[in-house]
């Protein structure tokens, strides 16, 4: 199984950020022009991207969606796009820009069976489902609220339901830059059959060999890329290795 590296573009009052655990008003970086910043990444190599419209996720409108728009239309890259996507209909928008996959959150927790229903429309390779772990608890709401449950029972679910594949992201080590923690990636990949992109605390080329290894099917790095721990074309060059 191939393994992608995803530059992460999130997007937050029409800028391109990083938070500290996904929390409001603890920017870490800040910048004007989201599509300069995409391009940055793809100029070193990057041919994925990640895309989240953050103010979409925390208060379930998409107030990004023209930048996103903007971006689609311009680069010729593989890009996922999430983020405040509540509804089949708003997930069908989203993949008509010609986004590669979508990712339900909030929305699919609620409804799973909207999930059977894309994967039927668009292919279930189109169709990712987001879970957000804190302290072992699933979130929802831009990660606002817990639900109890685990993602190795989540993802089983979502699996069945005919998801393409699952977004796991450690909310605990996320824009942090101390590192992951491999032990929950490790486990979600082994207890499914449909690829787990991991996210949170992506901070070293090491972090993104240890999660290739672990079989994960690719890293999402975001804060680290950003203030320049992490170097994008120097981690697709180990990743060609």
């Amino acid at each position: 199984m191939s393994f992608s590296f995803f530059p992460a573009v999130d997007l937050r009052g029409g800028k391109c950020v990083q938070l500290v655990g996904g929390v409001p008003g603890t920017e870490v970086v800040a910048l004007d022009n989201p599509l300069a910043q995409a391009e940055r990444w793809i100029d070193e190599g990057a041919d994925h991207l990640h895309i989240i419209d953050l103010d979409g996720a925390i208060q379930g409108k998409r107030a990004n969606a023209s930048i996103l728009a903007q971006i689609v239309k311009e680069l010729d890259v593989y890009i996922q796009v999430g983020g405040g996507i509540r509804s089949e209909e708003e997930a069908r928008d989203v993949l008509r820009l010609g986004v590669d996959r979508v990712i339900l959150g909030t929305a699919a927790l609620k409804d799973p069976d909207m999930i059977a229903q894309l994967a039927e429309e668009h292919g279930r390779e189109r169709i990712m489902v987001a879970l957000d772990v804190k302290r072992g608890d699933v979130t929802t709401e831009g990660w606002q609220k817990t639900l109890g449950k685990r993602a190795m029972e989540l993802g089983r679910l979502f699996e069945d339901k005919g998801a393409g594949s699952i977004l796991f992201t450690n909310i605990d080590v996320e824009g942090r830059e101390r590192g992951i923690d491999i032990q929950p990636t490790r486990e979600l990949v082994a207890a499914l059959r449909i690829p787990v992109v991991a996210a949170g605390g992506v901070t070293s080329i090491d972090d993104v060999l240890a999660l290739r290894d672990a079989g994960a099917a690719g890293a999402v790095a975001g804060t680290a890329i950003y203030t320049g721990k992490l170097s994008v074309s120097a981690t697709l060059q180990a990743l060609r290795r």
